[in-house]
């Protein structure tokens, strides 16, 4: 008879695994060390600090954007550390999704347009996420006769919902978000929040959220204190 070895999970890659990260400007001067940090995939991270503590340092770095002066960088098994511009670029368009500040959405695009724009970046046919496009706009409220608008004419609650649909659009399995609900009152603050993680939760995504509003900490399972770096994720 012949035994068989029982078969197992083949072990989860971690959504961001980093190590003794550092970066710095220029030598002597202000720096950003983050010594371990590991986030499960789907898993959802508050970063919290003030304005100046580096919060978008931590963000374009975990984009590839900005490249680590040491240590190590992983987003889905991927060595950012390592890899050429153009990969970082490849992997970002494919695989991260970023909700901005300032929203960037292009003025002269509609709404629809502005929606797929992520997945062009990521090489992805219009006729292949069309439907896809059409199925989250709907879902986050933005009924057909907006979707050839332009992205302006509509309010920020709205936009910062166009936004969300953008970043999602190519299924990403990192979302990043900076400061998105900055410009908004509590109640459209609110709603953009579940709007955002249900959708999140929905694709296995995993989120990172940066704001300085703590009371915001309330949606999530995990948070990172800029101004603790050193003590790591902790729970909420």
């Amino acid at each position: 008879m012949t035994l068989r070895a029982p078969v197992t999970d083949k072990p989860k890659i971690p959504a961001i695994e980093l190590k003794q990260l550092l970066f710095f400007y220029q030598a002597g001067g202000w720096q950003l060390s983050l010594p371990e940090l590991t986030l499960q995939s789907g898993q959802h991270l508050f970063v919290r600090g003030a304005s100046g503590s580096g919060k978008t340092t931590l963000l374009n770095l975990l984009c590839g954007i900005t490249k680590p002066v040491s240590g190590e960088l992983n987003v889905n098994g991927q060595p950012l550390h390592t890899l050429s511009s153009r990969a970082r670029d490849n992997l970002r368009a494919k695989h991260i999704g970023v909700v901005f500040q300032q929203l960037n959405l292009i003025p002269y695009l509609s709404v629809l347009d502005n929606a797929l724009l992520s997945s062009h970046f990521a090489g992805i046919q219009k006729s292949e996420v069309l439907p896809r496009a059409t199925t989250l706009l709907n879902r986050l409220g933005l009924s057909p006769e907006l979707w050839h608008q332009a992205a302006t004419t509509l309010s920020v609650g709205q936009q910062q919902r166009v936004a969300i649909a953008r970043a999602l659009l190519p299924k990403p399995t990192l979302l990043i978000a900076d400061e998105p609900t900055s410009a908004l009152d509590s109640d459209n603050r609110d709603t953009f929040m579940r709007l955002m993680l249900a959708e999140a939760d929905s694709n296995g995504c995993t989120v990172i959220f940066v704001s300085h509003d703590q009371s915001l900490m309330q949606y999530f399972n995990s948070y990172l204190d800029m101004q603790q770096l050193a003590q790591g994720v902790k729970p909420c």
